[in-house]
């Protein structure tokens, strides 16, 4: 990627480690061919590394690095960046579904329960 700015590639390359590595640990693939190959690899260390997350972004991560920058001490730092970065989206793509799926219910939304004085209350004492 000898033409397109550094930053842009590591861009490139992070958003491909993620694509990749949610393809093959969290889809069924096109024609479920994902899908045949984790059945049919089983519980085996390759089957069980299908299933994490991180631990197979390390493994995409490794030729997305190569396509970044050439020389070693640089690879081994953008090889385990990309690996975050990818880990990072895959946790800001998830987090949506951490959120409540029910309204939240605040104290001051009911009038049976008063936080604090009400103006021209008895029991307002800011004036004092």
């Amino acid at each position: 990627m000898g033409a397109i700015d550094p930053w842009f590639a590591f861009v490139l390359a992070a958003l491909a480690t993620w694509r990749i590595t949610h393809l093959i640990a969290e889809e069924d693939g096109p024609a479920d061919l994902i899908l045949k190959l984790r059945s049919t690899l089983g519980t085996n260390a390759l089957g069980t590394l299908m299933d994490c997350f991180q631990c197979l972004s390390l493994w995409i991560a490794i030729p997305c690095a190569f396509a970044v920058t050439r020389s070693l001490p640089e690879w081994v730092l953008v090889w385990l960046a990309l690996s975050g970065a990818a880990c990072l989206l895959e946790r800001f793509r998830a987090a949506p579904a951490d959120l409540p799926a029910y309204p939240l219910s605040f104290p001051e939304n009911h009038d049976d329960v008063v936080l604090r004085p009400r103006e021209g209350d008895p029991e307002d004492r800011r004036s004092l």
